[in-house]
């Protein structure tokens, strides 16, 4: 009977979004416009030479690099291998959702347990440091000082849950000394036994790579519509529209947030709390990208929601300081 009522809820939602979309045509097409503009001005440039990028490292040996030269600190600090290195960095300057794709390569690859991959997941969930500190900082905030106050707060949270969930399935220690000459052997065998053509390579990463980032639009512009019907039925407060909106799509959310009628540092506590979560457009985005894996989703949610604490937190004592 349950099940029953929940597929009739589900229809009865769906019917009430066509509707929405069919009456409120011009406003569900600013907001897939909108979406389109956020994609093609912030998503694609900041991430696709990433994602590029990043398969043509995988096949020329920086992991094996990576993994070597960062596999004492990630042993002591993470008590994870060194390979898991290779998503930390990248996700560090590219941005979220990337480290899923990350993730998932490596996972696909047989370069990180099923373990590390849920693992990593949990705190290489970082903002793209050109959003904080040029639309977030400029746009949003008008105040570079608290733009960059956000990249630190938010980036030293997620080492903190790094330290935070240390224990969680940790990889047995190698003891092996640090060596670079080693590092350089490994990546050079590497590169040698790669039986791929580097055409091949990069034809597979731009496939690979729009197709992850038509995904994404995709998520983002659903998510839009969802935020947007909200908005056109329920006369809420702009204070609960920020949450709301943030809640389901980040940068929506952040738009509202700009416009709340507060101090800077207020908004810069909110803008944490909203980056460090995500948006449950994002989730929907790790989601998708780790759907053919055994990757659990579940520590990240978790992850994500002290994130969005400690970082917000932090926001908070960095300002007082």
């Amino acid at each position: 009977m349950k099940k029953k009522i929940v597929s009739i809820l589900i229809m009865i939602c769906l019917i009430f979004c066509t509707y929405e979309i069919l009456s409120e045509s011009q406003t569900i097409m600013s907001s897939v416009t909108y979406s389109f503009n956020i994609w093609i001005t912030n998503v694609f440039p900041s991430l696709f030479p990433f994602f590029v990028l990043s398969e043509i490292l995988i096949n020329y040996g920086f992991i094996e690099l990576i993994g070597e030269l960062f596999k004492p600190i990630f042993e002591k600090i993470f008590k994870m291998r060194g390979n898991s290195a290779f998503i930390f960095i990248l996700s560090l300057v590219s941005g979220c959702p990337s480290n899923a794709k990350y993730t998932r390569e490596l996972y696909l690859q047989k370069k990180i347990t099923e373990q590390e991959a849920t693992k990593i997941l949990m705190f290489s969930h970082f903002s793209n440091p050109l959003f904080i500190l040029g639309t977030i900082s400029v746009t949003f905030l008008q105040d570079k000082r608290l733009g960059l106050i956000v990249l630190i707060s938010h980036y030293v949270s997620n080492i903190i849950i790094g330290i935070l969930v240390r224990n969680y399935h940790p990889s047995p220690p190698t003891h092996d000394k640090f060596s670079f000459k080693k590092a350089i052997l490994m990546m050079h065998n590497r590169r040698i036994n790669n039986d791929k053509r580097f055409g091949s390579i990069i034809t597979n990463s731009l496939i690979n790579s729009l197709n992850t980032l038509l995904l994404i639009l995709g998520v983002i512009t659903t998510f839009l519509i969802i935020t947007t019907i909200i908005d056109n039925n329920f006369h809420l407060s702009l204070f609960n529209k920020s949450l709301i909106s943030g809640f389901l799509e980040m940068t929506q959310g952040l738009k509202h947030v700009s416009l709340l009628n507060t101090t800077g540092e207020y908004k810069a506590i909110l803008i944490c709390m909203i980056i460090s979560f995500g948006g449950l457009s994002v989730h929907t985005q790790i989601l998708s990208i780790i759907s053919d894996t055994d990757i659990k989703y579940k520590p990240f949610l978790l992850a994500r929601l002290m994130h969005s604490v400690i970082s917000s937190v932090l926001c908070y004592l960095i300002l007082k300081i």
